[in-house]
């Protein structure tokens, strides 16, 4: 149970940071609004899963999905640069985070 919900909780991770992007600096009320949800929600649950798991395995593994996240709606929904190296950068992250579950 506590890693479906770190799991959940680095997916809201991603729904904030995209968030930021459309509040445009807080100005958007409706926009605003769902990233600060996200934010509090996705704390909460970071916060219950840390009560069963190590806190930098949960930690590393929430902004990993946060930032896998992130990184892939960035190239797919804002035309964000897709190179060679930045994807192989991602492929590390995630290989990271694949060793962290693994060792802990």
């Amino acid at each position: 149970m506590a890693w479906f919900l770190l799991i959940l909780a680095g997916i809201l991770e991603t729904g904030w940071a995209i968030g930021l992007k459309h509040t445009e600096g807080f100005s958007r009320l409706g926009p605003s609004l769902a990233t600060l949800a996200c934010m509090v929600a996705s704390i909460g649950l970071l916060g219950l899963a840390l009560r069963d798991l190590p806190v930098g395995t949960a930690y590393a593994i929430w902004t990993g999905i946060g930032t896998l996240g992130a990184v892939t709606l960035g190239i797919v929904l804002f035309g964000d640069p897709a190179t060679p190296l930045r994807l192989a950068c991602i492929g590390l992250i995630l290989t990271g985070l694949v060793g962290l579950k693994l060792a802990g």
